[in-house]
């Protein structure tokens, strides 16, 4: 056999697919996720901040997730340099090997066109185009945990427990990608190791506990280490109370992700329960209307504006009409008013053009308990805590399904067929066949993720891409064995032919309630294609021929998700917060993400003046520190962390940091995340909030470089008007200690700018000029 007729084409063709998908317009990516890109900088930088994912080189505080796939993006920017496209590089190869993987995994049992048709759906599965463009760690969690999966499979096809040990030592290491994320499959696993693996049920039994063992020592062993180093020999753990490593797996990243957060952030993001809306002052019903940044939305009465408050009601929330509820536009390519003042008073840069403010469901309004944020329903994912209401339809809601949900229903039906249609007339009730457990294994992951984001409390949208692999596999599987048993029926119809029809009229009837908004046309087009279609599989042998049929089955259903996988390539997008759908067309690569802005004049004169001091120079939060990192090299100080408001650090410690010379800026800055507000110390709470007001009250400020690009600043912590604070900055005039302030010059590295375009405007503290105290 010559090697041509070795290579599967359509395998071939599927894989270039998903590579274009993937890596098209990523040398537009910029910064990509900036909080991610500035650890990468850092751990090129350093080994120390190599080994604990910090954010800076210093090792000063680290991100929010352990460091296993930033390590793999940081080896790529340190062979190709720090860029946007290098560090998202990794993420589009993983996207690419979870397509392969995907045939692997089905082609065994179910043959190779079920692989084909896994593989393919994987690919124009919408929200994993959009996450295998960033440097975000949701494509490497999906790569080891599809590997895990075919050693399993291995193992029980070989029956060798080598293949099992292995399997489960790498969800261990997806366990230090993305932390309990990782877990969500064991369910899967576990069903599968006892009804597929034939082995004597001893050493069934202690092969399994040999697993679970492996398990906890890949999956606590970094974690052990991190957490029995002395606090003074590495940096803090980001988004934790108590500089812990397992608190951020259970804590952060684990039961607030369920239950909803209350620590990590500073603001009352939606999303959030109500006890962290409650320590912010922001009522449940404010709350469900605006973040904690001010983000633009519509107001009550349904015209858009600013959420929060005016230009003359300086941190005034607005007046909201009894009975009222905040209607959800419809989205377009409008764009929104520029120099508009949010809730904090501070005021927002304008948004880029189709950026919206509020999701939609086609023509409805927002349900009761669904979370307000910026982007489209069904066009951009419905902003970055936009999750729908909770309940057993959510992920079908019109806030998650563009995501991932778009060829839900035949996987659901295929879960059905997979486990029915391969049983034999002398099969026992209680034996299952090979394609039965493959099901199962499927359907075990499917089930428990569902399961979460139907009633978790805190996530993004773009973690939908968990239940890509399921969908595509179990829909892969209902079409392939339908599409076999209407072959093998030589007369009449059978099951098959309805299920076929069942599942294209079901898919595209949810397809349609997600495109409708944008193209009502094209959604009746393919609904009168659909109806023809599902009628012709009633008549197998009479209405065209099989394959067409079944060629035009898989075409009918991809249409649509695939034009929406479509959309993150053709915008160039590569986002802190990945959403897809045709706003992303008309925004640009501008999707809610932290700022890439950097004060250049401001760069330079800290730069020039830093002399031996550790740090370039001190700020509350990553949003602000991040740019200036990723653009110097150097350590910024985030003393805050991720948001602001991580305990790192006391008054006490700091003034001695700055006694011995290792901090001697401290910069007050716009913040930069999710449209942040214009000056981060309305976020900094606890120990961060004293160093600020220390700082205010005592530091001199280099009014040089100390500027705000002419938009409107205002503080709003306690300070801000009394005698002591530093300055309250209005337009290029600064009033305080010092007088008049000069702009400094903001460069961008994100192609389209970023929303909240935080780093660009701020005040600059001079700490040598504290004088005893």
């Amino acid at each position: 056999m010559k090697w041509y007729q070795r290579v599967d084409f359509w395998l071939l063709a599927i894989l270039i697919l998903a590579l274009f998908l993937n890596a098209w317009g990523i040398w537009d990516a910029g910064n990509a996720n900036a909080y991610y890109t500035a650890a990468i900088k850092s751990m090129t930088e350093s080994w120390k901040a190599f080994w604990y994912g910090s954010l800076d080189p210093a090792s000063y505080i680290t991100v929010d997730k352990p460091p296993v796939a930033l390590w793999f993006m940081a080896l790529s920017a340190k062979i190709f340099g720090v860029h946007g496209w290098s560090v998202v590089l990794p993420s589009v190869l993983f996207g690419v090997a979870n397509s392969y993987l995907m045939f692997v995994l089905l082609k065994k049992k179910f043959g190779p066109w079920a692989g084909r048709l896994a593989a393919f759906f994987m690919t124009i599965t919408p929200i994993a185009v959009a996450d295998n463009r960033t440097n975000n760690m949701d494509t490497t969690l999906i790569f080891f945990l599809l590997l895990a999966f075919y050693f399993l499979q291995k193992g029980a096809v070989k029956k060798l427990l080598r293949y099992v040990f292995l399997s489960f030592a790498l969800i261990g290491i997806a366990y230090n990608v993305k932390m309990l994320q990782a877990f969500m499959v064991l369910p899967a696993m576990l069903l599968y190791y006892f009804i597929a693996i034939k082995l004597p049920w001893k050493k069934l039994l202690l092969g399994m506990l040999a697993s679970l063992a492996i398990l906890g020592i890949t999956t606590f062993s970094y974690t052990t280490i991190v957490d029995n180093t002395p606090a003074s020999e590495r940096p803090y753990i980001g988004s934790t109370e108590d500089n812990s490593l397992l608190n951020l797996a259970f804590g952060y990243n684990g039961t607030e992700r369920l239950l909803g957060q209350t620590t990590g952030t500073g603001g009352a993001f939606p999303g959030m329960s109500s006890k962290t809306t409650a320590k912010q002052g922001i009522t449940p019903t404010q709350e469900a209307e605006t973040s904690s940044n001010g983000q633009m939305g519509t107001a009550p009465n349904g015209t858009k504006g600013p959420v929060g408050g005016t230009s003359s009601g300086v941190g005034t929330p607005p007046e909201k009409p009894a009975g009222s509820t905040p209607t959800q536009m419809a989205p377009t390519s409008g764009t929104v008013s520029q120099g508009s003042v949010n809730a904090s008073g501070n005021s927002s840069e304008s948004m880029p053009a189709g950026i919206q403010t509020q999701g939609t469901a086609p023509g409805g309004t927002m349900k009761k308990g669904s979370q307000a944020s910026p982007g489209g329903a069904g066009g951009a994912g419905g902003g970055a805590f936009n999750i729908g209401t909770a309940g057993p339809l959510r992920i079908f809601e019109s806030e998650l399904g563009p995501m991932a949900s778009w060829l839900l229903p035949t996987a659901i039906i295929g879960l059905f067929v997979g486990f029915f249609a391969s049983r034999r007339r002398k099969q026992r009730w209680f034996e299952l066949n090979l394609k039965q457990k493959e099901t199962l294994l499927w359907a075990g992951w499917l089930i428990p993720v569902g399961g979460f984001f139907s009633i978790a409390g805190f996530f993004h949208p773009y973690y939908m891409i968990m239940l890509a692999p399921a969908v595509a596999a179990l829909a892969a599987i209902g079409l392939v064995e339908s599409i076999k048993k209407v072959q093998e029926t030589k007369k009449g119809i059978t099951w098959a032919n309805g299920t076929l029809a069942l599942m294209i009229l079901s898919t595209l009837a949810l397809q349609g309630y997600y495109a409708w908004s944008y193209y009502p046309l094209v959604v009746i087009g393919l609904g009168i294609i659909a109806l023809l279609l599902s009628i012709a599989w009633f008549f197998p042998r009479q209405v065209a021929s099989i394959k067409i049929k079944a060629g035009l089955t898989v075409v009918i259903i991809s249409l649509l998700t695939g034009w929406w996988a479509l959309t993150p390539t053709l915008s160039h997008e590569s986002a802190q917060i990945p959403t897809v759908g045709p706003s992303v067309l008309t925004s640009g690569n501008s999707s809610m993400g932290m700022s890439s802005s950097v004060d250049s004049k401001l760069l330079s004169y800290v730069e020039k003046n830093q002399g031996s001091a550790t740090y370039l120079f001190a700020t509350t939060d990553a949003s602000t520190a991040a740019p200036y990192i990723i653009s110097s090299g150097k350590s910024v100080m985030a003393l805050g962390g991720f948001n602001g408001t991580d305990p790192s650090i006391t008054l006490t410690e700091f003034k001695k940091l700055v006694k011995e010379g290792k901090i001697k800026y401290f910069y007050s800055g716009g913040k930069g995340m999710m449209g942040g507000n214009s000056e981060n110390t309305t976020d900094a709470t606890g120990e961060i909030e004293k160093i600020v007001k220390w700082i205010e009250a005592n530091a001199k400020t280099v009014s040089s470089v100390s500027s705000t690009n002419g938009t409107s600043l205002a503080r709003t912590s306690k300070n801000a008007t009394s005698s002591s604070s530093a300055q309250v900055v209005t337009g290029a005039t600064s009033q305080g200690k010092n007088s008049t302030s000069t702009s400094g010059t903001s460069q961008s590295t994100q192609p389209g700018g970023q929303m909240g375009q935080g780093g660009q405007s701020g005040t600059l503290y001079d700490l040598t000029t504290i004088i005893n105290d």
